[in-house]
């Protein structure tokens, strides 16, 4: 995705962006919303399924199916199972089973009194059923198995798994694994000991979506992979303590490059952070790199901060999300 001076078809389940086959709308032009770089010849997230050269890099230009000196083998897409049903009386997000293109939504949104309330309940039971996907990590398990988990612990809250049906995915959560960058879909490949898997609950709920995800291990996961992810960790904390009203959301980006730079890690720059409330993806688009984006935050909005850091040697990606909640002066880690 950076530096890449080619770009290739994917294989569609080890990668997928929220946006299906369509095109995305945003009042914002795809390069500046993407960090699409037309001297490089790098493609924006315009398709699901077509990445650039650090794509290309991790699946395309491999021929083995175990890299060297690694005992880990390369992902491959499984069966994919039909999409689960979600009782009627569920409350449904209005872009289920709508014909309009999925894309950002212009303008933030700012809550009054109950719709912080209302962040908060969606925000607390993401966090609660992503606790109990977290257990359910284990050599053996499939990721449909985990998606299964999930689906069920969200409809029995009387919420709406926000990924199911949005732009087409076809799944209640993403499960990304190892060199997965986010959005995976889950299917039946059964996690292995040494896997990393992250997990990506977003519910909606009285009219809120809230979104949250984690990186977890599998069994006996080597040591670089322990280390990526708690820098990730740490770009996270370090991007939600520079937040505050008035703040320019470019501070976020600098503050998570600067850190990934320190360990020579570099930072995915084709996955955005989004306002989320009301509405799945809305403004701001929060770009986890050094940027001149000169946007301020705004009091009692929400915001996701959806950093993917990644080796340098290519091993590797992450994903976290941290949805933040601002109101006078004091943040609340949803």
């Amino acid at each position: 995705m950076v530096g890449g001076a080619c770009s290739l078809q994917l294989q569609p389940r080890l990668l997928s962006s929220f946006v299906g086959n369509r095109f995305i709308h945003s009042t914002q032009p795809l390069n500046q919303l993407f960090g699409y770089n037309s001297g490089k010849n790098q493609v924006s997230m315009q398709l699901s399924r077509t990445f650039s050269g650090l794509a290309d890099l991790l699946f395309n230009r491999r021929n083995l199916d175990v890299e060297p000196n690694r005992r880990r083998k390369r992902l491959r897409p499984g069966k994919v199972s039909p999409h689960r049903p979600v009782p009627d009386h569920i409350p449904r997000p209005p872009y289920v089973n709508s014909q309009k293109p999925i894309g950002i939504v212009s303008g933030p949104e700012v809550h009054d009194e109950k719709g912080i309330e209302c962040m908060r309940v969606s925000g607390r039971l993401a966090a609660q059923v992503l606790e109990y996907a977290g257990t359910l990590v284990k050599p053996g398990i499939t990721t449909d198995e985990i998606d299964k988990a999930v689906h069920q612990m969200i409809i029995d809250n009387g919420a709406y798994p926000s990924p199911l049906g949005y732009g087409g995915f076809p799944k209640s959560v993403c499960t990304s694994v190892n060199e997965c960058i986010c959005h995976g879909i889950p299917d039946s490949r059964a996690l292995e000991d040494g896997d990393t898997i992250n997990i990506d609950v977003t519910v909606y709920l009285n009219g809120y979506h809230g979104d949250t995800s984690a990186t977890f291990f599998c069994g006996d996961v080597d040591d670089e992979a322990r280390n990526l992810v708690k820098v990730t960790k740490d770009c996270l904390h370090k991007a939600i303590s520079v937040c505050a009203p008035g703040m320019e959301y470019k501070k976020i980006g600098k503050t998570i490059q600067d850190h990934a730079d320190r360990y020579n890690y570099g930072v995915v720059r084709q996955f955005v952070g989004h306002g989320i409330g009301r509405v799945f993806h809305a403004d701001p688009v929060v770009l986890h790199y050094r940027n001149n984006d000169h946007g301020r935050m705004v009091l009692n909005q929400t915001f996701t901060i959806d950093c993917c850091i990644y080796f340098v040697a290519l091993r590797y990606i992450f994903y976290f999300v941290c949805v933040l909640l601002i109101q006078c002066l004091n943040f609340f880690v949803i």
